[in-house]
């Protein structure tokens, strides 16, 4: 990834991960615990159906420490099968 997130935050800083993924049972907890392999701590997501609740929208805030963790992030979220986008 070549992002420009070091030229646009200041780290150690909050940042929310927009996740959406498949509607299931499993979608929240399995993107909590990639969450906690790469920054470990207490976490709340908020989760939003889709409007025909085929999809779910997760937003996860973290606290992330460089450009490197923010790519990190976005890469092993994006490995979980059943998410289909990360913002």
């Amino acid at each position: 990834m070549d992002t420009k997130f070091d030229e646009l935050l200041d780290f150690p800083c909050s940042f929310p991960f927009k996740v959406l993924g498949v509607a299931h049972d499993d979608l929240t907890s399995k993107i909590v615990d990639v969450i906690q392999i790469h920054a470990p701590g207490d976490y709340s997501p908020t989760v939003k159906p889709s409007s025909k609740g085929t999809y779910h929208s997760v937003t996860v805030s973290v606290t992330v420490t460089s450009k490197e963790h923010v790519e990190t992030l976005y890469k092993a979220l994006g490995h979980i099968d059943l998410v289909r986008y990360v913002l």
